[in-house]
This record gives structure tokens, sequence and C-alpha cells, in this order.
């Protein structure tokens, strides 16, 4: 009799996108390039996050437009919707039904020290609203749907997913093991990409300075003038150092774009001025973000492929977060339909 070879189950993996604008190079160097990787690695569930994107208010079209855009975008950069669950979350109302459900077993004290909201509370201070302060209950329910087993997740983001596994606990404490505890999958190093005009922050989507981004959907000549006007120092020497923020930052683009050594990159550009090196380094991004801007630009124009895939996408997410959702209603003690 032959013997029957059981296959492993993957371990799930969770990773949700805001929708607020266009993926910069640092969301994509940082996170999304590894994506597809993880679609071989990991039984994975990535979704735009629409939900969390209104704490701070939105221009209707605006987040419309985005969002689509921001679907097509993860399919481009190799996500394949028929391997893994890729999906709107507004499309999916367990979402806001469990994250409703959460707020109850969550400590007004906890979300009261989230970092997040004393910044975005800062930022928006004519709308500090109650979502904004209760978000972490929604981001758990976003994990805790699907028993997601890790989530990948920056040196930032630590504290989310924290608060994640403590109320996960919690409810297990009372109510048996519903949910899976997520572990943090801490991504691999070198994806830390900083501003272009000052290189001290984090490259973000919402910098004032549009110098200071690469968008994904930025044109060749858009990205190659953003790299010349990129801040460097007065040295005039293509090393990694201290003080050297500006070249560090450029070093760690162009070695994550070529898979160089700062070692090699140095040896490379050595005696040879910043301008040259700008100019490679934008060089190399322009090739690097070719084939997932042609990609983008067919799917864009394919609203009823798009519609298809995220629509598919919803039917799958509510037959794993359904049974989640039912599970947990039970032991609270919710009368079944």
């Amino acid at each position: 009799m032959a013997e029957e070879i059981k296959k492993e189950r993957k371990k799930r993996s969770l990773s949700l996108i805001q929708p607020t604008s266009v993926p910069t190079l640092g969301n994509y160097l940082g996170a999304m390039k590894n994506w597809p990787t993880f679609q071989q690695e990991f039984d994975t569930v990535y979704g735009v996050a629409d939900l969390h994107s209104i704490t701070v208010r939105q221009d209707p079209q605006s987040l419309r437009k985005q969002t689509i855009e921001l679907f097509a975008q993860l399919i481009a950069i190799g996500l394949d919707p028929d391997e893994g669950i890729l999906f709107i979350q507004s499309h999916v109302p367990q979402h806001s039904q469990l994250g409703w459900l959460l707020n109850c077993y969550t400590q007004f004290g906890e979300l009261n020290r989230m970092t997040q909201f004393k910044d975005k509370s800062q930022q928006h201070a004519d709308n500090v609203n109650a979502g904004l302060f209760t978000y972490p209950c929604l981001m758990a329910a976003d994990i805790l749907l699907y028993q997601a087993d890790v989530v990948p997740v920056g040196a930032d983001q630590k504290q989310h997913l924290e608060i994640t596994r403590d109320i996960a606990e919690r409810f297990n404490g009372i109510y048996g093991n519903v949910f899976t505890v997520p572990e943090p999958y801490i991504t691999k190093a070198g994806a830390r990409i900083m501003s272009l005009q000052d290189p001290t922050r984090k490259m973000s989507k919402s910098d004032p300075n549009p110098k200071g981004s690469v968008l994904l959907t930025d044109e060749p000549s858009v990205i190659m003038k953003k790299f010349k006007s990129a801040v460097t120092d007065s040295e005039m020497s293509v090393h990694y150092g201290e003080g050297k923020d500006g070249i560090n930052n450029l070093m760690t683009i162009y070695s994550a774009v070529t898979g160089k050594s700062f070692d090699s990159i140095e040896s490379e550009f050595a005696g040879r001025g910043y301008g040259d090196f700008k100019k490679e380094v934008g060089e190399a991004v322009v090739a690097e973000l070719e084939p997932v801007q042609k990609k983008f630009k067919e799917l864009i124009n394919d609203k009823a492929y798009l519609q298809e895939k995220w629509t598919q996408g919803a039917e799958r997410a509510q037959i794993i977060s359904q049974r989640t959702l039912d599970k947990a209603m039970k032991k609270i003690g919710f009368l079944a339909k």
C-alpha cells in the first residue's frame, strides 16, 4: 500500500496597505518587493485597507481612484490574485464587525499609549475622531479574522502587533482557543529608505516636499530629476559613514535594486563624483520599476479584470473570516441566526 504523503500546511501571512496615496520607492523596497516571494513561502492574505484610511478625512473621488490603483499596483508588483487572497477591506464586512467586538476587549489605557494616535492627533488636530483612537482594534480584527500565524513588520510597526497579541491572548484567556496569536515576521534588513531631501527622515507618502519621495508611478524623467537633486554632502566621496546620511541612503537604494554590497559600490565609484553616482542610482531605480510600471499601465486600463479579481478576493476572504467571526460570536454568547 502506497504511503500517503501529507503536505505540511503553510503558515498564513497577512499584510494590508492603505490607499491614501501612491506607494513610494520606500514602501516597495521596504516591504512590497518581498511580497510575491511570501506567496511561495506562506499562505498569503493581502488587502487594500480602505477602512483604515478614513480616520483622516478623504476626498471620495480620490479614495475610489486610489483604491483601484493600489489594487492594480499590488498585482503589478507580482502578487498572484489566484494564488493568495487579495481583497479590498471594505468589501469584507466581517472586519468592521469583529473590530467592534474587539473594541470591547481592549483597554482605554492600551489605546491611549499608541504612538500613531499621538502623532496623527497632532497632525490632524481638527479631526481627532473615535476611529483614530480605536483603529488598533480594527487592525487586530484584520489579523485575527484570518488566523494569521505571522505578520511582516518593520521596527515602526511592532507596537501594532503587540496590542493585537494582547487582545488575542485576553480573548483566548476568557473564552478558550479562539484566535491564533500572531508572531512578528521581521523583514530582512537593508530596506529602510529615507527621504531624498531630508535623509534623516523615512521616505513617506505624506512628505510635504514632493522631491523627497519617489512614487511607483513616477515617469523615468521625474525619477531621474529627483535623484539628481538628492541631498548629499560636501565630501565628494562615495562611502558609507557617519554624517553622510544622504550618501548612505543612496547607497542603500542602489544596493537594494542591484544586489551589490556597500564595499562593491565604494569600489565602483572610487574617484568618481556624486553627479555620476546619483545618475546611476536613478537609472538603476528606473530599470527596477520599469516592469512594474508597464504591468500597472496594462491593468489600470482593464477595469473588468480588476473588478473580477477583487470580487473573487472578497468572496474567498469572507469564507475564512466568517468562520472566525461565528466562533467568536458564539463564545461571547450571541444568538445564532
